[in-house]
């Protein structure tokens, strides 16, 4: 029986591994002829990832590709508009049940399909039970005994939060485990400096060695008000898609509707989206200032005019400072 050459996938399980004891990263081996393109994708909780991937993973399954969804969100939302609201077993929670029955997880127990697209998540522990981070990873040791690295996608899209600073969510920009990183945003300053913050990250590792890079912005719910696109031309990333902040999409993706069907009204804003998402390299980006990132807003939005004012001694006792006498022992010289 041959060995299968490592790929992407292989190389991603392996850092989850590495991650997981402790040890320091080793070189990624060389990719396979035919690439798995890994990509993660970051934003603020609650901007629109659940409903970007699960559309444009159905696009890209309509397309003849072959892609897999993995909810890495302890939320386990990402998947729930894919399949009209239906909440998908979690690895984490499968694999506790199946543990205390003394059974084995299968493949059907935590992946399901739908027209083409295979999803799955992740999951994570109860809120103040655990590290969602520690969840992440367990989570991928399960899939590599499932025989993750041999599976044969053309596309494996991960789903991470962006405003989560624990290492676990950070693992495939830090270890080099994915090909490239998409953020989603809009034109807010809270998701603008979340999609920020993982362009920072993206060019930590950048200057350790690593070899992540950013693909592009997609603009969720845009108003034109142009933030978001002044966002990415500062930092040097392009704009993948701009979904519109249209009624009819709100009221579909509320009512857990794929928007992204060919033939349909908005097949062509997703058939681009599929297209960017597959072609665009990877770039470094330059994040933003904290200063650089009001900047794109007005003041009157941000609160920019406000002046720092040094707090006083004085002022923390309430106005009046009692001078006390110094209890330090001074001693002459001998």
């Amino acid at each position: 029986m041959t060995t299968p050459q490592a790929g992407p996938a292989d190389a991603f399980l392996q850092g989850v591994k590495q991650q997981m004891m402790g040890e320091a990263a080793e070189a990624i081996a060389e990719i396979a002829p035919k690439e798995t393109q890994i990509i993660a994708i970051y934003g603020k909780g609650g901007i629109g990832k659940s409903f970007t991937l699960s559309n444009l993973s159905y696009m890209m399954a309509q397309q003849g590709k072959r892609v897999l969804l993995i909810g890495c969100d302890p939320k386990s939302d990402t998947t729930s508009l894919l399949f009209g609201g239906r909440a998908c077993p979690t690895i984490i929670e499968t694999s506790s049940r199946k543990k205390l029955a003394g059974e084995q997880v299968e493949i059907g127990d935590v992946c399901f399909k739908r027209d083409g697209v295979f999803a799955m998540e992740l999951g994570g522990p109860e809120v103040g039970r655990g590290c969602g981070g520690r969840g992440i990873i367990h989570g991928f040791e399960l899939l590599e005994k499932l025989g993750f690295h041999e599976w044969g996608f053309d596309y494996v899209l991960l789903d991470f939060l962006g405003d989560v600073v624990c290492g676990g969510f950070g693992l495939p920009i830090a270890r080099d485990m994915c090909q490239k990183v998409i953020v989603v945003g809009s034109n807010d300053l809270q998701s603008l400096y979340v999609a920020n913050n993982v362009c920072s990250a993206v060019e930590y590792f950048r200057k350790l060695g690593g070899n992540v890079g950013v693909a592009g912005l997609v603009i969720n719910k845009d108003d034109g008000t142009g933030e978001a696109q002044a966002f990415a031309e500062a930092v040097g990333i392009p704009v993948l898609a701009a979904i519109p902040a249209h009624e009819d999409i709100r009221r579909k993706s509320a009512n857990y509707e794929i928007v992204g069907i060919p033939g349909g009204e908005w097949a062509p804003l997703f058939e681009e989206l599929a297209t960017n998402v597959a072609e665009a390299p990877p770039v470094r980006p330059s994040p933003l200032t904290q200063d650089g990132l009001l900047g794109l807003f007005k003041g009157e939005t941000v609160g920019r005019g406000v002046v720092l004012q040094p707090a006083s001694a004085a002022d923390m006792m309430g106005g009046i400072l009692i001078e006390k006498p110094s209890l330090e022992v001074v001693y002459d010289a001998i």
